[in-house]
């Protein structure tokens, strides 16, 4: 019985997964021929069975890009660049739309390290990094048991020195993936889906306006009150939002 139910279940999985895959396609086939709307049906069908890639958010992202939303194609570029944050073809679409969007916000001046940090470190997610981390292990060991076992001194002294080199680059990108890592879990990101939505002081509708928001606009969410998220946009103000005029990407 129980073999008869594992079967079962392995031909609904391979059943759904064809049914999935000729969505996509259909998808495809619909985009093609300028139905925007009908692809990103069929698009957001596959995404509401859990099986998301970066082909699939960059194709939504352009579905919506080509409708002239700003707000989804933003919000289905950064996700996919989540997912794969070296993709050039997902990081020039994402800066064409956001020229779309009618925010100027000026960043505030980072620091050498914050901008060692996004100009080269965030070109690998915290589970790249933790690829780097476990391929260092490998070869600090690799380079210890080669010293261990080498007859011929000036070998002795280069493994030794491999595996020490080794080692301290395991520490490093340690510490950079744990970083990543804290950084992605405690921003909590959102992209503004309002074509305009006010920011106030407090989370409450007669409270004053402190400043104003567009379709496009990313924020950081740092608390949440009610129906109100507390956010942070890139040049340091703060204000409360209501939940429904953003979509948060997630607290990757």
């Amino acid at each position: 019985m129980k073999r008869i139910l594992f079967l079962l279940l392995i031909t609904t999985n391979l059943v759904n997964a064809q049914n999935l895959d000729s969505l996509f396609v259909n998808a495809n086939n619909l985009y093609k021929a300028g139905n925007f709307e009908g692809a990103i049906k069929e698009y957001e069908t596959i995404e509401s069975n859990k099986l998301v890639s970066v082909e699939l958010y960059y194709n939504l992202g352009n579905s919506y890009y080509k409708l002239n939303k700003v707000g989804p194609s933003i919000y289905y570029y950064e996700k996919a660049l989540h997912l794969d944050p070296s993709n050039e073809d997902v990081k020039n679409n994402l800066v064409f739309a956001k020229r779309l969007a009618l925010d100027n916000i000026e960043e505030l001046p980072k620091t050498v390290f914050q901008k060692l940090n996004k100009n080269y470190l965030q070109k690998l997610s915290y589970n790249q990094w933790a690829i780097v981390v476990i391929t260092f292990s490998v070869l600090g060991s690799l380079f210890f048991l080669l010293f261990y076992f080498a007859e011929i001194p000036s070998k002795k002294r280069f493994y030794f020195v491999s595996s020490i080199l080794s080692f301290i680059l395991l520490l490093a990108s340690l510490f950079i993936s744990y970083n990543q890592y804290n950084t992605s879990k405690t921003n909590n990101l959102a992209i503004v889906f309002a074509e305009e939505t006010e920011i106030r002081n407090a989370p409450t509708l007669n409270s004053e306006i402190v400043f104003k928001l567009h379709e496009g606009t990313k924020v950081i969410v740092l608390d949440a009150v009610d129906n109100w998220k507390k956010v942070k946009i890139k040049d340091g103000k703060l204000g409360w939002i209501i939940a429904e005029d953003i979509k948060i990407l997630s607290n990757f």
